[in-house]
């Protein structure tokens, strides 16, 4: 085995199982791609294969409104597990560790492990610098777990070889490679297996569990075996098309997020086929380890008593808007795949239009499992949508980039860049222009929408401000302590 194992705490290795009479905790299994969009068959795309992600929608609630709370890892990361905004979290750029900034705040992990839960992570749930983080912990929380994997597998040694726009340059830029050898060589095809091997050892010892599975693919470099890049031929690949003088109908800030990164504005066509390809080959691979988890839920009969969670840290632009990778306040960056499958939920197969956020797993995951939700969580209970998936127990989904916020209605976005949008603002209509690019902001028939959006938007920001009760907050630009 190549993979390293990191146990925090051994003693809490010991912890006993259930007492024989002892009826059994609802356990979890929290599975998440990196840098993973909603180009997937369950949410309608047309080429890319996920038969085993299909298969849990089936089974559980497709989400097709879900949205980050800011499109970059890290900020991400730490506001879906501590269950805040990133605007309470102060985590707005890569690379911090969570308690940095929140010293005492309670993850979603660490709830249910104080709740009597075996916490355990394998691979990527906290932000890492990828690849070259890929076998350590990255910037892990400890607190978060009884136990850490952190497999390492043959992608890593593969780096010189990966074709890349910026030679050696390959976590933030364009990479990918068409590799030899097998799945299981590869660091997710070790995740899997670890996962499995956790799964099977559970069962034995009859322990509630939250199980946390962060698969590293499809972020860059795209490496995945041969295999799954010939299922996408590239002549078979079509590049998304940008209106001409489409930069001059969005605002300043809005256009410098999708031409920040000069080596990726206006690719080859070959190279955007091969890009795209590569996309697809690691999404369809990471839906192959995926699939060995799943089965191992099922054939250890641990699903019967298993929520499962499946989703991403972001979107991801593939050429949309002319752009590569995250960092906007489009659809393409702030949407998400999200399905939560739980066996006791009243529907399974729906899916639901309801905008949600990610920071709605924390308070979900605790009420699915009959645990006391915290007082500093932000999110909101998703449960009323597994028992009706029309029902809506929100109104919008907000996110934020730099000094842009956005906010997702079930038919509109809405975006203002600066202070109540003074560097500009966006509006767009997904019933009539679901790719987002027409911006309606001049349109004057739409003032009064624009009006009831902006007040709608602005009580957002305000309440997601609000100090979160019993965390304590650390500013460390200046390292002066928010009360």
């Amino acid at each position: 085995m190549k993979y390293l194992i990191f146990p925090f705490l051994l003693a809490a290795l010991a912890v006993p199982g259930l007492a024989q009479n002892e009826s059994p905790k609802k356990n979890v299994l929290f599975i998440i791609c990196d840098d993973l969009n909603c180009d997937i068959g369950s949410y309608g795309h047309p080429q890319v294969k996920t038969p085993n992600i299909d298969k849990l929608a089936g089974r559980g609630v497709l989400f097709k409104n879900a949205h980050c709370q800011y499109p970059l890892c890290g900020p991400s990361r730490a506001s879906f597990m501590a269950g805040m905004y990133p605007d309470q979290t102060l985590i707005h750029r890569n690379a911090i560790y969570i308690r940095e900034h929140l010293p005492n705040v309670k993850t979603m992990s660490q709830h249910f492990r104080d709740n009597g839960y075996f916490a355990t992570r394998i691979g990527k749930i906290y932000h890492y610098n990828v690849p070259k983080h890929i076998g350590t912990s990255g910037h892990d929380d400890p607190y978060s777990w009884n136990y850490t994997i952190n497999p390492r597998g043959r992608d890593v040694e593969d780096e010189p070889i990966i074709k890349t726009l910026r030679p050696m340059q390959f976590g933030g830029t364009l990479s990918w490679l068409a590799a030899d050898g097998t799945d299981e060589e590869q660091t997710d095809g070790m995740i899997a297996d670890a996962a499995v091997a956790e799964l099977e050892r559970y069962k034995k010892e009859n322990r509630p569990f939250f199980l946390a599975v962060g698969l590293f693919r499809p972020h860059t470099p795209f490496v995945a075996p041969k295999k799954y890049f010939e299922m996408y031929p590239l002549d078979k690949i079509v590049i998304p098309e940008v209106p001409e003088g489409y930069g001059k109908t969005i605002p300043k800030p809005a256009l410098n997020s999708i031409r920040r990164k000069k080596d990726q504005i206006d690719l080859p066509d070959e190279t955007a086929r091969e890009v795209i390809q590569a996309y697809y080959a690691s999404i369809t691979f990471a839906d192959a380890q995926i699939g060995k988890v799943l089965d191992a839920l099922e054939e250890t009969g641990l699903a019967e008593n298993t929520v499962v969670t499946f989703t991403s840290d972001h979107g991801y632009h593939m050429g949309e808007h002319g752009h590569w990778q995250k960092t906007t306040l489009f659809e393409n960056a702030t949407r998400v795949p999200m399905i939560i499958a739980d066996p006791d939920q009243a529907e399974k197969g729906a899916e639901s239009n309801c905008p949600v956020e990610m920071v709605d797993f924390y308070p979900t995951l605790a009420a699915r499992c009959g645990l006391k939700t915290p007082d500093h969580l932000s999110g909101v209970d998703l449960s009323p949508v597994l028992a009706d998936a029309s029902a809506t127990p929100r109104d919008s989904a907000l996110s934020q980039y730099a000094n842009g916020y956005s906010l997702r209605t079930p038919r509109y976005r809405y975006t203002e860049w600066g202070e109540r949008g003074t560097e500009g603002i966006e509006l767009y209509d997904h019933e009539t222009d679901p790719a987002e690019l027409n911006n309606l902001a001049a349109d004057k028939s739409k003032a009064d929408l624009i009006n009831e959006l902006h007040i709608q938007l602005t009580a957002r920001i305000a309440a997601q401000k609000k100090k979160p009760e019993g965390i304590q907050q650390i500013l460390f630009e200046n390292r002066r302590r928010v009360r």
